[in-house]
C-alpha cells in the first residue's frame, strides 16, 4: 500500500502547489510593478519553494543542442536507434562527417534517469560517437511485457552492442559495472564479433566485501524477505504498468537523501536565500540540480531484489558463482577487451577497492591493457561529473579508447 499512500499524498498536495505557482506568477508578474520588489522577493521565494516541493516521474530533456568538435560548434540531435520495452538505445548524432570512436555509455538503473549523466555525455561527445542506455520507468510498462531482472539487463547491453556493431567501447557508471562485466564476459566466451574493444568501469560494486559502505551494510542488514515485504509495491491502477511489482523511485531517492540529509536541507535553505535576495543565477544552479535529482523512475521488483541478493548479499561475481541464464560467468574469458577502472577517494557509495576488484577477475587481459585510476578529492558523483572528471579522469578514458581503437 505504500505506493498508493504516496500517490494519494501527491494528489492531495497538487492544489497547494498549483496555488503556490499562481502566487509566484502574480508576484513576479502584475504585482511586481505595484510594490517594492525587495519586499516581494522573500514572499515569492517562499511560494517558489512550495511549488517545487514535488517529485516528477518523467525523463527530463537532455538539452544537448550542440557540441564543440575541433574549432567548430556542431549541431547534435537525439536519435532512438533501438527501442525495447524496458529501455531504448539513444544516439547523440553529430551532424559532421568526422568519424569518431563509438561508445556505449550504460546509465545506472537506480531510481534516476539517464539524464543524470548529461555532463558525462557532453564531455564524451567532443571526441566520440556516443550511445546511451535510456532506461524506461517501470510504472509505465505494462505487465504484459514480462519480467526485467538481472539477466534481462545483461541481455539489453549485449543487444545494444550488437546494434552499434563491432568495434564499440563500453563505459559503465556505478551500478551497471557488474552487468557490463558480465556482458563482456559472455560475449568473450562466445567470441562475439560485437564484444567491446575497451571497457571502462567507473565507481561500480564489483566486490562489495571490500571496505563496505553504508549502502553495502544496509543491503546486508536485512534478509531478502524483509526487502520484499517493506520495499516492493504494486503500481497503482491509474498508470500503464498497473499491477507491476516495483521498487518505487521515491523510496530510492529517500534512501539517497537520508545519507546526506543535512547537506540537502542546507542546499534548500541556500536556494531560498538566493531567491529572496533576487540572485537568480545562483538559485538556478541549485534548481537545475534538484530538478534532475527529483526526477525518479521505478525499478522492476525482480531487478532490484536480484541485484541486492547477487551483488550485495551473496557476492556472486567475485566468488565465481554468478550465472546468466544458467551459464556461470567467467571474466577470465575476456582477452580482447582493454580494461580501465576508476574510483573516487571520497566515494561513500562505492568504496575504494570495490571497482579495482575487476582486475583480479579479468585474469586473461594483458597487463599493458589494464589500468586503474584513483581520483583524489572526489566523491561518487565527482568520478563522472565536474571539473576533475573533465580534466583528469576523462583524458585517461579517452586514451584507453584511442589505444584500443
Amino acid at each position: 500500500m505504500i505506493y498508493q499512500a504516496y500517490q494519494a499524498q501527491t494528489d492531495l498536495m497538487g492544489p497547494m502547489r498549483a496555488f503556490a505557482q499562481l502566487a509566484v506568477d502574480m508576484l513576479d508578474g502584475p504585482f511586481s510593478s505595484m510594490f517594492d520588489r525587495s519586499a516581494l522577493q522573500p514572499l515569492s521565494a517562499a511560494y517558489q519553494m512550495m511549488a517545487r516541493a514535488k517529485l516528477t516521474h518523467a525523463r527530463p530533456a537532455f538539452d544537448i543542442a550542440s557540441v564543440r568538435v575541433g574549432n567548430a560548434d556542431v549541431p547534435v540531435s537525439e536519435e532512438i536507434v533501438h527501442q525495447a520495452a524496458f529501455g531504448s538505445l539513444l544516439r547523440f548524432r553529430k551532424h559532421t562527417d568526422v568519424k569518431q570512436p563509438r561508445v556505449l555509455l550504460i546509465a545506472p538503473l537506480s531510481g534516476h534517469y539517464a539524464t543524470l549523466l548529461r555532463g558525462t555525455i557532453k564531455t564524451l561527445l567532443t571526441e566520440h560517437d556516443v550511445y546511451v542506455t535510456d532506461w524506461h520507468n517501470a510504472r509505465d510498462i505494462p505487465v504484459s511485457e514480462g519480467r526485467f531482472g538481472f539477466d534481462e539487463y545483461v541481455d539489453y547491453i549485449i543487444r545494444f552492442l550488437e546494434v552499434i556493431g563491432p568495434g564499440a567501447h563500453l563505459i559503465a557508471v556505478c551500478q551497471p559495472c557488474v552487468q557490463a562485466l558480465v556482458a563482456a564476459s559472455v560475449m568473450a566466451e562466445q567470441n562475439h564479433p560485437a564484444q567491446p574493444r575497451s571497457m571502462t568501469l567507473m565507481a561500480g560494486p564489483i566486490d562489495t566485501r571490500i571496505s563496505p559502505t553504508k549502502v553495502n551494510e544496509l543491503a546486508c542488514s536485512k534478509p531478502m524477505d524483509w526487502f520484499e515485504r517493506n520495499l516492493i509495491s504494486h503500481v497503482p491502477a491509474r498508470f500503464a504498468g498497473a499491477g507491476r511489482q516495483v521498487y518505487p523511485g521515491f523510496l530510492q531517492l529517500s534512501a539517497f537523501m537520508g545519507m546526506n540529509m543535512n547537506r540537502h536541507i542546507q542546499a534548500h535553505v541556500e536556494m531560498f536565500e538566493h531567491l529572496a535576495r533576487g540572485d537568480q543565477a545562483k538559485a538556478n544552479v541549485k534548481k537545475a540540480f534538484y530538478d534532475e535529482y527529483f526526477a525518479v523512475l521505478d525499478l522492476t521488483a525482480e531487478f532490484y531484489l536480484e541485484t541486492v541478493r547477487k551483488v550485495f548479499q551473496d557476492h556472486e561475481l567475485p566468488l565465481g558463482k554468478l550465472q546468466w541464464h544458467g551459464q556461470t560467468i567467467n571474466p577470465s574469458a575476456i582477452r580482447k577487451t582493454s580494461l580501465l577502472t576508476v574510483e573516487g577517494e571520497r566515494d561513500d557509495i562505492c568504496a575504494i577497492g570495490q571497482t579495482l576488484a575487476a582486475h583480479d577477475l579479468c585474469k586473461s587481459i594483458k597487463p599493458f591493457r589494464k589500468r586503474h585510476h584513483l581520483q583524489l578529492g572526489v566523491g561518487h558523483y565527482g568520478v563522472f561529473s565536474g571539473q576533475k572528471w573533465e580534466t583528469q579522469i576523462y583524458p585517461l578514458l579517452r586514451n584507453t579508447i584511442l589505444a584500443s581503437y
